[in-house]
């Protein structure tokens, strides 16, 4: 016999959110999951994700892990988003600010390394 789950609540993705480590000031590389590493340095590549739902994973894993709605990552996510969204021209300064980032945190040694 098999059972149902009746519930509403259906999983978005298996990203998990670290109660202990949000809206934290430095991000460790080490406490970043494998996929949000990959969807941030895939934002700053030169193909960049062109699904908005893939972008927002991103953006919503580091508002609650960065800096909130003042995280580098998650504005760009968003921006980028935009972008997608009404193929409107995305902000090239909000892009250069968000590139530093994946340097600062750990991901990449200098900002040409993800280009």
């Amino acid at each position: 016999m098999s059972s149902h789950d009746d519930s509403d609540d259906v999983p978005i993705d298996a990203i998990p959110v670290d109660i202990a480590n949000t809206t934290s000031n430095a991000v460790s590389p080490d406490k970043v999951p494998a996929e949000i590493e990959s969807l941030t340095l895939a934002l700053a590549s030169e193909c960049p994700p062109t699904n908005p739902l893939v972008v927002l994973k991103a953006a919503r894993w580091w508002y609650i892990h960065g800096k909130g709605g003042a995280d580098p990552v998650f504005q760009w996510a968003v921006e980028w988003t935009r972008h997608l969204a009404t193929d409107t021209p995305s902000d090239t300064d909000q892009f250069n600010a968000f590139l530093d980032y994946p340097v600062i945190v750990g991901f990449a040694e200098t900002t040409s390394e993800l280009r």
